[in-house]
């Protein structure tokens, strides 16, 4: 299929997905701002989006088993037990099998009422397209919802983008029900939209470009750190597409706007920009992040206050405070 038909299939008022991969926000001391992660789940999900935890925007390659285990209790107890969220299921560094270290995460992801989302290992970088949906098969059996992952190394060394066929073997495995892409290049995820239209049409392609939000428009939903920075203003843009509004081009290009700020290289150091931002407009008490995550220059505050103001997260004063 080519290029030009592929930009041709924009998908006018079609209701959207939206799932935010949550900052875990810091303290000052450098503990977690348990308090600040909780409120901000409940925020957003109250605005409309799913939230994802352990996820690269949660520092998940950071964490050990128990912060992972603490942040899944945490998520389940702000959020209460009828709400859903997807939780990373992270093995990477970890030695056994494969299958075995995924199937311990996923058990422990559902048991707090999660849905699991597996992140690549290294260990399969190597392996057919045949052995790695074998394992992911194997992996999934006798679980009801997954989604699976593709993440470019701008993100992380232990990601992967596949090639075709995987994708279409990853499709065939009932249980998988969507999965999220990172390969920050919209066209190989318009190719991948085109396979899942003629392969398998309810299955979820979830764009994880944050330089290139405008994906929803031809038929991805999304699983985005960018969402974690204005939830409700992602929540409010996705309605104005599925309402048909014009007013959603002027919001879809202010949030792009603080997407290609936050996102440049360093890509890791958008957890900083994250944590910046969301200090500025009010929602975590410390712009601290993960002492092994890259940070920001000093004058980090200074670029996303105008991106703050350009989505109108100020109050009448001009200062910058949380608008609801």
């Amino acid at each position: 299929m080519s290029i030009t038909s592929l930009l041709q299939r924009q998908k006018p008022g079609r209701k959207v997905q939206g799932i935010a991969a949550a900052l875990l926000p810091y303290l000052p001391n450098g503990e977690v701002a348990v308090e600040a992660f909780q409120k901000h789940l409940v925020a957003t999900n109250r605005a409309g989006l799913m939230n994802a935890v352990n996820m690269d925007t949660g520092y998940v390659n950071y964490l050990s088993a128990a912060e992972k285990q603490e942040v899944l209790r945490w998520t389940r107890e702000a959020l209460g037990r009828d709400v859903l969220f997807v939780a990373g299921a992270y093995i990477e560094g970890q030695s056994g099998d494969v299958v075995a270290l995924y199937r311990k995460e996923m058990e422990s992801i559902v048991a707090a009422g999660g849905i699991p989302i597996l992140f690549q290992t290294s260990q399969l970088h190597e392996k057919s397209p045949r052995e790695k949906a074998a394992i992911y098969q194997a992996a999934c059996q006798g679980f009801s919802h997954v989604l699976a992952f593709e993440l470019g190394q701008m993100f992380a060394a232990s990601g992967e983008i596949f090639d075709e066929e995987t994708v279409h073997r990853l499709m065939d495995i009932p249980q998988i029900k969507g999965m999220k892409h990172s390969s920050l290049d919209r066209l190989i995820e318009l190719r991948r939209l085109a396979v899942r239209d003629a392969h398998r049409p309810d299955f979820r392609i979830y764009t994880g470009n944050d330089l290139g939000i405008d994906m929803i428009e031809y038929g991805s939903d999304y699983l985005l750190g960018l969402a974690t920075f204005a939830p409700e203003k992602f929540a409010e843009r996705d309605r104005l597409w599925e309402a048909g509004d014009p007013r959603y081009y002027v919001l879809s290009d202010t949030l792009q706007y603080l997407g290609n700020v936050a996102f440049r290289e360093p890509v890791p150091a958008y957890k900083h920009s994250a944590a910046v931002f969301l200090r500025l407009t009010g929602r975590i008490p410390s712009d601290r992040a993960h002492p092994r995550n890259p940070t920001r220059p000093a004058w980090e505050e200074e670029i996303l206050a105008d991106c703050a103001r350009r989505l109108g997260l100020q109050d009448q004063t001009g200062s910058l405070a949380f608008c609801s």
